[in-house]
């Protein structure tokens, strides 16, 4: 009993002090870039069936989309370099 309180202790100290500081931050930055590249999906798929009018609405918003994806990425990257200087 003593051994298994003993590694439940240390496997909790241990993932406790593995985990970044901006663990929460990586995770909803992550979320949202996986929500953009659905959207940016859609907006792909949508160039299949639009007029030529909308076309160039649905190009507008794959460019706002794909800044937003830039963004995103270099904030993951920003948040890395910090933890791993």
């Amino acid at each position: 009993m003593l051994m298994r309180t003993l590694l439940i202790y240390c496997l909790t100290i241990v993932t406790a002090v593995a985990f970044h500081d901006n663990t929460f931050a990586v995770f909803e930055l992550k979320e949202q870039l996986q929500m953009l590249y659905i959207n940016m999906w859609e907006l792909l798929h949508q160039l299949e069936y639009v007029t030529a009018d909308q076309r160039l609405v649905v190009y507008g918003e794959i460019e706002h989309i794909r800044e937003q994806i830039t963004a995103t990425i270099e904030l993951l990257l920003e948040h890395d370099r910090s933890q791993h200087p």
